[in-house]
């Protein structure tokens, strides 16, 4: 019937009436349900029973995806904004990867998208029941909850900051895209996920000069609370989000493809802060932003969902390098023939 109690979801990929590679890990930070519909009677008595529910399918609070199998059911399907979505699943692999049988049912998961509760699909009402006492997503684990991140101060001293500044006003920042796996490649896209530009250090003296710096400054700060030894830093850029456009990153995680599955720990080094808005969040861990101090890093998991959320006022700088270790580098080596430097043409 799916998952058992406190079992993670799959991190899975999946086809959505709107978006056939929907990545369904970035959906945490909210209840989530899913239903599996193996035929058309069941997917009918699902679909009444979500109806009962009305505005408590938000969207922002609670989700819901149905999963279908029918081929008549699939081509019919379309999502229904703001909470419920549905997964289209020809070949059972979603059905089989959530651990239903072919008899379908509930699946019930909290923000961190571990199971909280699971039954058949006509006998739910115990677990109707517990949605309906469900506590607001940031207090669902009955104890305060803070993401597990690495605030360091006193990494690049005032100087250094506006160093890298005026790197970025002569150079020009161009606009930045995500990474995407497409046909088994790591391909890079510009959308509307992400509003940043970024500018490149490319002078091999200030690139040392940074090093330095996040050498003596930073890493043995990760070695004495994450008990992780730093030989590798991949890229030196100055990243800008700015008021104008309301930059912004939408939730994402940064070592999900393969050409970036070795990155371990990412790090935002403020280089200003005369700004708004523009601080970092962890939807898995509550509301609560994070904003290090001028010259300060953040340094969190690769692996952790996070956002950057809108530049209100001014223009926030960051320097956003990603750390990894040696065998994080023999990885990297190995992937590099997935990793596509140029994005796909535009479809005509």
């Amino acid at each position: 019937m799916g998952l058992s109690f406190g079992e993670a979801a799959p991190w899975v990929t999946c086809a959505t009436p709107s978006n056939p590679r929907y990545v369904f890990s970035a959906v945490a930070g909210r209840y989530v349900m899913l239903a599996a519909a193996p035929d058309a009677e069941s997917q009918g008595r699902i679909m009444a029973r979500l109806r009962a529910l009305g505005p408590r399918i938000d969207g922002w609070t609670f989700l819901v995806f149905v999963i279908l199998r029918e081929p008549e059911a699939i081509a019919a399907a379309r999502d229904e904004p703001p909470g419920l979505r549905f997964i289209l699943d020809a070949d059972g692999e979603m059905t089989r990867r959530f651990q239903f049988d072919e008899a379908g049912g509930w699946l019930l998961l909290d923000p961190t998208l571990r199971a909280l509760a699971s039954a058949p699909v006509d006998d739910a009402d115990a677990l109707f029941g517990v949605i309906e006492t469900l506590p607001r997503p940031e207090d669902h684990a009955g104890a305060p909850v803070h993401a597990p991140i690495l605030i360091a101060p006193r990494i690049f001293e005032p100087e250094i900051c506006r160093q890298l500044i005026a790197h970025y006003e002569t150079t020009g920042g161009a606009p930045s895209g995500v990474m995407r796996e497409v046909d088994g490649r790591t391909v890079p896209m510009l959308d509307n996920y992400k509003r940043r530009s970024d500018a490149f250090v490319t002078d091999p003296a200030f690139q040392r000069q940074l090093r330095v710096r996040i050498a003596r400054r930073l890493l043995p700060e990760i070695e004495r609370v994450l008990q992780f030894q730093v030989t590798r830093l991949e890229r030196y850029i100055v990243a800008c989000y700015d008021g104008e456009t309301g930059g912004y990153f939408l939730p994402h995680r940064d070592n999900t493809t393969k050409a970036t599955s070795h990155r371990k720990f990412a790090v935002s080094i403020n280089l200003n802060d005369d700004f708004e808005g523009g601080d970092l969040r962890f939807p898995e861990y509550g509301p609560r932003t994070y904003r290090p101090p001028l010259g300060g890093a953040v340094v969190f998991s690769c692996s952790m969902l996070h956002e950057a959320t809108p530049v209100t006022r001014g223009r926030r700088y960051a320097f956003l390098p990603f750390l990894y270790d040696d065998e994080g580098a023999r990885i990297r080596e190995e992937n590099l023939q997935f990793l596509d430097t140029q994005p796909p043409p535009a479809k005509a």
